[in-house]
C-alpha cells in the first residue's frame, strides 16, 4: 500500500507543478517573441509615410495622391485610392502594431446589414448585424445606409469578422455593447459606439450552432476577452458604464488605432488584475488617438504585459492619463500630453496602489513626448537599458508632428467624435439615412444581392485554417494519460507480489 500511495503523491506533485506553471502562462501562444522589432516596425511606417509624401509633395506638380497622404500609416495605406470601395478589403493589409496580423473578413464575402433592429437576442434576423458577427464563416460586414443600432444585449462576435462602418454613418449603442469573447481576427472600424449599459441574465447566440445564458455585462463598449488578433481604428468612443474598451485574461495581438476618445471616467483597461499572471503575456499598440472632452483616468490603465503608447494626441484628463500596477512595460514614445489646470493632475502616470521601492524597477519609458502645460511623465526601470535602446534604434516621429499624425482620429465622414446629442431611439431603420446609401464608391449604396445578404467572394471564400488546440492543453492530457497508466499498472504490479 506504502509504494502506491507514494508514486499517487509523486504524480499529484507534478500536476500540480504543471498546472501551476500552465495557469501562468507568462508567454501567451499568439504573443510577439521580440515586441522592441514590432515597436521598430511601427516608427519605420511612420518614417516612411512622412517620407513619401514629402517626396511627393516636392515634386514640381503634386499630384491629388500626395495632397492626400497625412503621414498616418494606416490611413495612407488605403484612403488617397480614390476606388477604396471597389477593394475594401485591402484595410486588412493596412494595420501597424501587434494587432496587425488581424485578418478580420479578409478573403471571406461581403454581408450587407440592411436591417438596424436587435429584438431577438438568441435567434437574430438575417440582414441585422448581430444576424452577421455570429457567423462561422469570414465575413467583410458594410452597411446599407445610416444605422443607429440600439441593442437589447452583448453583440457577441465570432471570429474571422470586419465591421466596417465606410460610407455609411453606424452607431451602435444599448445593453451590452460589443464582445469579443474567446475569439480571433477581428477588425472593427468607423462607428460610433456609445451609451453601453449592463445587460444580461438572459440567451444570447454566439454562433449558428451555439446560444447560450449570459450573465450581467459590465456596460463597456467593446469588451475584450481572452481574444488575439484584433485591430480597433477610426471608432468614437464615449458615454459607457464601465470602460471604453477593455481588454483582459489573455488577450493579446491588439491595436487600437485613429480612434477618438471623450466624455467618459476609466476609458481603457488593459489587464484583469494584479495576480491573473497571463496577461503578462498581454501585447498592445495605441497609436494615432485623440483622447479628448471631459476624461477622467485609465488612458491606458495596464497591468503587466508590453503597451506601446505612440504618437497620440491627450489633450485632457482629470486625474492621470497613463496608469498601472503589477509590472507593466509602458513605452511612450512621441506623444503629446496637455496637463490640466489643476495643478495636483499634473502628472502623466500613475502607480496605482503601489509603493515607489517596488515601482523603482517597473519599465517605463518616456520617448520625444511632448509635454505641455506643465504635464510631467515619471519614467521608472530600465528606461535607458538595452532593452529601450533597442526599441528606440528607429526613432519615433516627432510629437510636434501630432496634429498631422491625428488630424483624422475618429470616425471619417461627418461628426468624427461623440460629442453631439446622443440620445437616439432604437429598432427598426434607423432615420437619417442620406441619400448616398452605403457609401460605395460612387455613393450609390451597395446593390449587393438583391435580397440575399451575402455577396461578392474574394478568394476562395474558405474559413482560415481552425485555431489550434493550445499545446499546454495537449501536454495536460497527456500527463494525465501517463498517470493513469501509472497508477494502473503500479496496481497490477503490487497485487501480483501480494498474492
Amino acid at each position: 500500500m506504502l509504494p502506491q500511495f507514494s508514486i499517487l503523491l509523486v504524480c499529484i506533485f507534478f500536476l500540480s507543478l504543471f498546472s501551476f506553471t500552465s495557469s501562468q502562462n507568462l508567454s501567451l501562444p499568439h504573443q510577439h517573441p521580440d515586441p522592441e522589432a514590432v515597436v521598430q516596425h511601427v516608427q519605420r511606417s511612420v518614417n516612411a509615410s512622412f517620407s513619401r509624401r514629402h517626396q511627393l509633395l516636392s515634386a514640381p506638380n503634386p499630384t491629388g495622391i500626395a495632397q492626400c497622404l497625412t503621414g498616418n500609416p494606416i490611413d495612407d495605406c488605403w484612403r488617397c485610392d480614390p476606388n477604396w470601395g471597389s477593394n475594401r478589403q485591402r484595410l486588412a493589409d493596412c494595420a501597424i502594431g501587434f494587432g496587425h496580423g488581424a485578418l478580420g473578413g479578409k478573403g471571406g464575402r461581403y454581408y450587407v446589414v440592411t436591417d438596424s433592429s436587435d429584438r431577438d437576442a438568441a435567434n437574430p434576423a438575417p440582414g441585422t448585424l448581430r444576424h452577421a458577427v455570429i457567423q462561422d464563416e469570414p465575413l467583410w460586414i458594410v452597411f446599407q445606409s445610416n444605422m443607429v443600432i440600439k441593442l437589447k444585449h452583448e453583440l457577441i462576435f465570432n471570429s474571422y469578422k470586419t465591421v466596417d462602418g465606410r460610407g455609411a454613418t453606424v452607431h451602435i449603442t444599448g445593453s451590452g455593447c460589443i464582445t469579443l469573447q474567446s475569439v480571433s481576427n477581428v477588425i472593427i472600424h468607423n462607428v460610433h459606439i456609445y451609451n453601453c449599459v449592463p445587460s444580461g441574465n438572459t440567451v444570447v447566440r454566439s454562433s449558428p450552432s451555439h446560444a447560450g445564458w449570459r450573465g450581467r455585462s459590465d456596460g463597456d463598449g467593446i469588451s475584450i476577452f481572452s481574444s488575439r488578433n484584433i485591430w480597433i481604428d477610426h471608432c468614437a468612443l464615449s458615454h459607457c458604464t464601465d470602460g471604453l474598451i477593455d481588454a483582459i485574461m489573455g488577450s493579446t495581438a491588439i491595436t487600437i488605432s485613429n480612434s477618438y476618445f471623450s466624455h467618459h471616467d476609466e476609458v481603457m483597461l488593459l489587464g484583469h488584475n494584479d495576480n491573473h499572471l497571463a496577461d503578462s503575456g498581454m501585447q498592445v499598440t495605441i497609436a494615432f488617438n485623440h483622447f479628448g472632452e471631459k476624461l477622467v483616468q485609465r488612458m491606458p490603465r495596464c497591468r503587466r504585459g508590453y503597451i506601446h503608447v505612440v504618437n497620440n494626441d491627450f489633450t485632457e484628463w482629470q486625474m492621470y492619463a497613463i496608469g498601472g500596477s503589477a509590472s507593466p512595460t509602458i513605452n511612450s514614445q512621441g506623444n503629446r500630453y496637455m496637463a490640466p489646470a489643476d495643478p495636483n493632475a499634473k502628472e502623466v502616470t500613475k502607480r496605482v496602489d503601489t509603493d515607489e521601492d517596488e515601482w523603482a524597477g517597473w519599465n517605463w519609458r518616456t520617448d520625444g513626448d511632448l509635454l505641455v502645460n506643465g504635464a510631467f511623465f515619471v519614467p521608472s526601470g530600465a528606461g535607458l537599458s538595452m532593452q529601450y535602446a533597442k526599441a528606440t534604434s528607429v526613432e519615433a516621429k516627432s510629437a510636434g508632428l501630432i496634429d498631422q499624425l491625428t488630424m483624422n482620429a475618429g470616425v471619417i465622414g461627418g461628426q468624427r467624435d461623440n460629442g453631439y446629442s446622443i440620445s437616439y431611439g432604437g429598432g427598426g431603420r434607423a432615420t437619417g439615412a442620406t441619400s448616398n446609401g452605403g457609401g460605395g464608391p460612387d455613393g450609390g449604396g451597395y446593390g449587393y444581392g438583391d435580397g440575399d445578404n451575402y455577396s461578392m467572394i474574394f478568394g476562395s471564400g474558405a474559413p482560415p485554417t481552425q485555431l489550434s488546440r493550445p499545446p499546454t492543453t495537449i501536454l495536460l492530457s497527456l500527463l494525465i494519460i501517463l498517470i493513469l497508466y501509472t497508477i494502473i499498472n503500479c496496481d497490477g504490479s503490487l497485487s501480483s507480489l501480494s498474492l
